[in-house]
């Protein structure tokens, strides 16, 4: 059953005045991973998930976008973040390539292909949500549903479990990235029902093989 992935990080002595700085960080080892230097949406959330944006910019990433800079992370980071609340939280959201398969008629195997998959990338100030940081991390990722790494409905030939081990390496490419480059003092990737992902990795990598 699909479950939805997260990655939680967090940082040594951290002070809100700080988050714009990690923000960004993280979003440029993102773009290291994607091979896409851009934001798609930027927004600013006060209090709680249920209030509606206070500031959202929603960016056009096509041949126009060459003639600006503004959606690049540095840029949009520095537009969102421009007034710093303890009680708001930033979102940003960005996109990457990941193999999906496409269904197949009966007796054929699945085309595989390389599909957009939007992420968010969000960053919490210390009072937003009831100070829901603590379990959250100072900055989550969510990388929506885990299904394009784990695949557990479909039946896959050798091109798909290639296919998924792709994908499963640019998460963990963009993880360790996170690790190496911004200066965190933990990290967890987990799931929203609690299961392991590392064991759902591992039984579902031990059946393609």
């Amino acid at each position: 059953m699909s479950d939805q992935l997260y990655l939680s990080l967090w940082f040594p002595n951290f002070r809100l005045a700080a988050l714009p700085e990690k923000l960004t960080a993280v979003l440029q080892q993102f773009a290291r991973v994607s091979g896409s230097p851009r934001v798609a949406v930027a927004s600013t959330l006060p209090l709680d998930w249920h209030e509606s944006p206070v500031f959202q910019r929603i960016f056009v990433n096509d041949d126009r976008a060459q003639e600006s800079d503004d959606s690049l992370a540095a840029n949009a980071v520095a537009e969102a973040t421009e007034q710093l609340h303890d009680d708001m939280a930033y979102e940003f959201e960005a996109t990457w390539q990941l193999w999906q398969p496409e269904k197949a008629a009966e007796g054929f195997d699945a085309t595989w292909r390389l599909e957009p998959a939007t992420i968010k990338v969000i960053g919490f100030g210390p009072e937003f949500d009831a100070g829901a940081y603590e379990q959250n991390g100072h900055i989550r990722v969510d990388f929506g549903l885990d299904t394009p790494w784990v695949q557990e409905e479909e039946d896959v030939d050798e091109t798909g479990a290639e296919r998924i081990k792709q994908n499963v390496e640019k998460l963990l490419a963009f993880v360790l990235s996170v690790e190496k480059h911004c200066g965190i003092s933990s990290r967890l990737l987990w799931t929203e029902s609690g299961e392991p992902l590392a064991e759902k990795l591992i039984a579902r990598l031990q059946r393609l093989n």
